[in-house]
């Protein structure tokens, strides 16, 4: 399955990593690709480690297991660059999205074994703008479509716009600043 994107989401609970990832699924379902968004549970608590996971294709997808080898991680909470080993299994030709206001030279010296692509995002400044709370999966979420670019830009406000009005159909007054979280984080992801 040459066009298959596998992604790997670290978070905390609490903090919408398997929120984005499923977010993400049904904004790739929308444009016509066959796709898979799924957590792996462990302990089930506020502000313990968790792991999501996406996969993304063209094809239909005949693999039902966790992702070993994945094109892309999302990093969360930059806490656990140092306590969790984020680039296991991560391609070269991929990358890695970290939530960060760490500068650059301690990024690719607590990444040193990993030679592929590195970008940030300030997703609490983001998130505070917009939304005048710290939600980081929204950032989070148009990064990585930013990165990967598993769909356009536009592709993904369009659906995404959908998606708020469902979710926050009790609540439409949010629905806005997710719109502008989404769009100031796809402008704010540097490469490191």
């Amino acid at each position: 399955m040459h066009d298959l994107i596998e992604i790997r989401w670290h978070g905390r609970g609490g903090q919408g990593a398997k929120t984005a990832s499923l977010l993400l699924a049904d904004a790739a379902f929308n444009t016509g690709k066959y796709i898979q968004g799924f957590p792996e549970y462990g302990p089930e608590r506020m502000g313990a480690p968790i792991t999501a996971y996406n996969r993304i294709s063209s094809n239909p997808i005949t693999i039902h297991s966790n992702i070993y080898e994945p094109d892309y991680v999302v990093v969360v909470d930059d806490t656990l660059l140092e306590s969790v080993d984020v680039t296991a299994g991560l391609k070269d030709s991929g990358a890695i999205i970290i939530n960060t206001t760490k500068d650059n030279n301690y990024l690719k010296q607590v990444l040193s074994n990993y030679s592929g692509n590195i970008y940030k995002i300030d997703a609490r400044k983001v998130s505070m703008e917009t939304l005048g709370k710290y939600f980081p999966n929204t950032p989070m979420l148009a990064a990585v479509v930013k990165v990967s670019e598993i769909m356009s830009e536009q592709e993904f406000l369009d659906d995404m716009v959908g998606s708020f009005k469902h979710k926050f159909a009790k609540k439409p007054e949010v629905i806005e600043g997710n719109m502008k979280a989404l769009e100031m984080a796809l402008k704010s992801v540097e490469k490191v």
